[in-house]
């Protein structure tokens, strides 16, 4: 994607993460995306995982240039302004930074390279919607980011389930949702009350988001 225009030059900083090896280890769920906007689907996903797999937390972290995406993407900053309001309620839901202070096009294999090295006491669970699955293999370096993290997918019906990695299958209920058509019903002045939370629909109201 080379549109470019929309990225903040300055994202909001991330903390770096704990180095210490003795630190006890948890179990992490991993959510990527664009969030542009994020939505209830994403939500119900997440919780689903976490609850099925019993995972201590689940990490919400926003590309900041998707490598399979040409929508011009909302700012930085306005896309973690709503994962934090739409996380906020939810002390197990995390959103990371890491994409958007790094810069450049986000690959998830980088980024688990770096939780690896600077969190190594975790175990990660890469959690991801069926279309993600089955566009899996068109990743950065699928083979061995299938290594360093265990698969997670969100089952749809409809879409095939082939995987070419192994991978934990998590039932979640049937919420047909894109960022895309909630772009687009705003744009074209179409309802999204209970589509996304309430706090992130204020935001997009407020600040006239996919208004054009």
């Amino acid at each position: 994607m080379s549109n470019t225009k929309c990225i903040e030059k300055k994202p909001i900083a991330q903390p770096k993460l704990a180095m210490d090896k003795n630190i006890e280890g948890k179990q992490i769920g991993i959510m990527g995306g664009t969030f542009n906007p994020v939505h209830l689907a994403h939500l119900v996903a997440a919780e689903q995982a976490m609850t099925k797999l019993r995972l201590d937390e689940v990490w919400f972290i926003p590309d900041n240039i998707p490598p399979h995406k040409d929508a011009p993407l909302t700012s930085a900053k306005d896309r973690a302004t709503m994962l934090d309001l739409a996380t906020r309620d939810n002390p197990r839901f995390r959103v990371k930074l890491l994409e958007l202070f790094r810069g450049g096009i986000s690959y998830t294999v980088d980024t688990v390279r770096y939780l690896k090295k600077n969190a190594p006491q975790n175990n990660y669970y890469l959690i991801m919607g069926s279309d993600q699955v089955n566009s899996f293999q068109t990743w950065k370096e699928p083979g061995e980011l299938a290594k360093m993290v265990t698969l997670v997918g969100i089952r749809r019906p409809g879409y095939p389930q082939e995987p070419q990695y192994p991978m934990i299958w998590v039932d979640a209920p049937d919420i047909r949702l894109s960022s895309t058509a909630i772009r687009r019903s705003v744009a074209t002045g179409t309802s999204i009350r209970y589509l996304v939370p309430e706090a992130v629909r204020e935001y997009i109201e407020e600040k006239g988001l996919y208004r054009d």
